[in-house]
């Protein structure tokens, strides 16, 4: 594994229909979806951004598992069993215990102290990770921007801090909400924090490149997807938007506005 600690270098969306969501979502994203043929999970579907690379998986809903549609990520790390003894020892919780996917390498899914869950993972093999490519260097069907919507966010990112290093540096006032507080690992800016506030869900949020922020929204809403917000302007100039699928997975997209 190639790939820095505490990078996002895998975005996976859990669905109750695969077929139907990977129709939403080559629509509107454009994404392609490959099949790998995984022994460990035979259903399990790439979705490949527009210049090739692999950005994320789906796969449906574990049957009796107690989730709903949702995005998670994965982040890198250079010891799966070690980190996960220091989520628990930082006041986390697992999941899903570390294993071992052939194929793949070792994971395991954890929860930060509020509830957030994410995946930490050492991936097999030397290639590194284009999933996230940040908003500088983004084209698009990549990740740009992860946000984390917590009950406290200096809290959480305490948190994250123990594990990754990561740091707040530089913030938007957001008046009665607080302040978006903009997250670092190294000289690389992941996203951002903000505080829970009513008709936001706690957790984290994933945002993906587009061509064109309107006539994304057009495919969105034309597929059964909704915008909760947006466009909105961001520093840059480009706009982003936050949606919900059919099954009501949120996530986001980034992007110009169409002339």
């Amino acid at each position: 594994m190639t790939d820095r600690e505490g990078l996002p270098i895998w975005y996976e969306l859990l669905a109750r229909d695969p077929d139907a969501a990977e129709r939403f979502y080559t629509h509107v994203l454009g994404w392609s979806v490959g099949r790998p043929q995984l022994t460990a999970a035979p259903d399990y579907r790439v979705l490949v951004a527009p210049d090739g690379d692999a950005v994320g998986g789906l796969m449906a809903v574990p049957p009796g598992a107690p989730m709903v549609p949702r995005w998670l990520f994965y982040l890198a790390v250079d010891d799966v069993d070690a980190t996960v003894q220091r989520v628990t020892a930082t006041g986390g919780t697992v999941t899903m215990p570390a294993m071992d996917l052939p194929e793949v390498g070792r994971l395991a899914l954890v929860a930060d102290p509020q509830g957030a869950p994410f995946y930490v993972m050492r991936a097999s093999g030397d290639d590194e990770s284009r999933a996230f490519r940040g908003a500088d260097t983004a084209t698009p069907g990549h990740a740009v921007w992860n946000e984390l919507t917590a009950p406290d966010q200096d809290a959480a990112l305490a948190f994250y801090a123990a594990l990754f290093g990561w740091r707040h540096e530089g913030a938007m006032p957001m008046g009665p909400l607080g302040d978006y507080k903009f997250v670092h690992s190294g000289t690389t800016c992941l996203g951002a924090t903000m505080n829970s506030f009513a008709g936001k869900a706690a957790g984290w949020q994933f945002y993906f490149m587009v061509d064109d922020v309107d006539a994304a929204v057009e495919r969105l809403t034309g597929a059964g997807g909704r915008v909760v917000q947006g466009p909105d302007e961001i520093p840059g100039g480009s706009f982003s938007v936050v949606a919900v699928d059919p099954e009501g997975a949120a996530f986001g997209f980034v992007g110009e506005r169409g002339a």
